[in-house]
């Protein structure tokens, strides 16, 4: 059984930064690309970041391009979304999933299992 435990989320000003975790268990981890998502109120959810299986490939949206760096560390079954230069419209539910492919993949039917979500706010 797949599980998926984000951490990191919280309050920042804008122009700040903030790092989501999210560690993996019940898979063999570096089988499989992972990726971050993200659903502001209103709105539909949407992707932000995805890294391969092996860590060597990712893909962004163009959003965050420049601000936002996803890394994955097999030996620790962990992905990480480094979060910089944070905008007022970075504020979301941002979750982690596991892609049923070892390649990057920006669509959420690519993904089998989710995580719970976690709260990231950036307000003044």
């Amino acid at each position: 059984q797949v599980q998926l435990v984000e951490s990191g989320g919280g309050l920042v000003q804008p122009g700040g930064s903030l790092k989501l975790s999210c560690a993996a268990s019940g898979l063999t981890f570096g089988s499989y690309a992972m990726g971050w998502f993200r659903q502001a109120p209103g709105k539909e959810r949407e992707f932000v970041a995805t890294i391969s299986g092996s860590g060597f490939s990712t893909s962004y949206a163009n959003f965050v391009m420049g601000r936002f760096t996803i890394s994955r560390d097999n030996a620790k079954n962990t992905v990480h979304l480094q979060m910089n230069a944070l905008k007022l419209e970075d504020t979301a539910v941002y979750f982690c999933a596991v892609a049923n492919i070892p390649n990057t993949a920006i669509e959420e039917h690519e993904y089998d299992n989710w995580g719970q979500g976690h709260q990231v706010t950036v307000s003044s």
